[in-house]
């Protein structure tokens, strides 16, 4: 019977994973994942999404790049808390909609860019972009953009550490990407400055506590 019952899960997987028409074929997604919009999420190669994910992105894109991948419990919220929940979840009057609307406009899109880790129980806010190769430790709120490369923890999101040095991302990407695609080496030793050398006192306690 257990087994009947999968099988019976599986096909309702498969069959809802029609409705989604902005994703790689290599990409599956699971039971229990609410999207408010499928057509403005878009998944592209290698891309995975865990299961228990809610994605509130009715006037706003959710975009996925290639093999990001995130832990279950994810909720990704594209836009103010009307706009978003309130289409989605409430019975409203066209007089609603019309302010409903005006709320929408201003949504922004959630970009997870290559390579992209973000594990459990995470929550993206509105208009965030986390770059190529980020890691999100579980339970952190990301409200601002996440420079490429960069460990976040927190609420809100802070740089704990980078995954690798400069010139470790220049070797790293010469393996992955064409020349044209690859970070240039002054925006990774900016970054790398900014976020890590010039806090790192700072980082320290944080992690501390």
């Amino acid at each position: 019977m257990l087994l009947i019952q999968r099988i019976i899960a599986k096909l309702n997987s498969w069959e809802d994973n029609r409705k989604y028409k902005n994703k790689a074929p290599d990409v599956f997604i699971p039971e229990h994942v609410v999207v408010s919009n499928p057509d403005n999420l878009i998944l592209n190669e290698g891309a995975e999404l865990a299961a228990n994910s809610l994605i509130m992105n009715i006037n706003a894109k959710v975009i996925f790049g290639r093999y990001a991948g995130t832990g279950p419990n994810l909720t990704i919220i594209a836009g103010n808390h009307m706009s978003s929940i309130g289409k989605f979840l409430l019975q409203v009057t066209d007089e609603d909609k019309k302010g409903l609307d005006a709320k929408g406009a201003q949504d922004q899109d959630v970009v997870l860019e290559d390579d992209v880790w973000v594990a459990s129980n995470v929550t993206i806010l509105n208009g965030v972009r986390i770059g190529r190769g980020a890691v999100v430790s579980a339970g952190t709120v990301v409200r601002s953009k996440i420079p490429p490369y960069a460990i976040v923890a927190g609420n809100p999101a802070k740089v704990v550490g980078f995954r690798f040095t400069p010139a470790q991302v220049l070797e790293h990407e010469a393996i992955l990407y064409p020349e044209e695609e690859r970070l240039p080496l002054e925006t990774l030793e900016k970054n790398y400055k900014k976020y890590y050398l010039n806090r790192l006192k700072e980082i320290n306690q944080y992690c501390r506590i």
